[in-house]
C-alpha cells in the first residue's frame, strides 16, 4: 500500500503524517508512507484543501482528518 500525505509542512500536515504512521503500525499494514510537499506535484492531485491523504494514488480525504477517520480509511482500504 502506498500512502502519501500532501501538504506544505504545516502543523496539520505533520500531525496527519504522524497519525497515519501510528495507525498503520497499529493495524500492522505493509505500507510505504511518504510526505509530498512539492506544490507542483500536489497540484497534480487536483486538491484545493490541505492536508490531503492519498492511498494508492487516490485522494481519499482532505482537510483536518481525525485519527478515527484515518483508521477507518486505512482499514477499509486494506480489505
Amino acid at each position: 500500500m502506498e500512502i502519501k500525505i500532501l501538504g506544505t509542512g504545516c502543523s496539520n500536515c505533520k500531525t496527519l503524517f504522524t497519525n497515519v504512521q501510528q495507525v498503520a503500525a497499529e493495524l500492522k499494514l505493509n505500507a510505504n508512507i511518504t510526505k509530498e510537499e512539492d506544490m507542483m506535484k500536489i497540484m497534480a492531485y487536483n486538491v484545493m484543501q490541505l492536508p490531503a491523504l492519498v492511498i494508492d494514488e487516490k485522494v481519499v480525504a482532505k482537510g483536518k482528518i481525525s485519527v478515527d477517520e484515518v483508521k477507518k480509511l486505512l482499514q477499509n482500504h486494506s480489505l
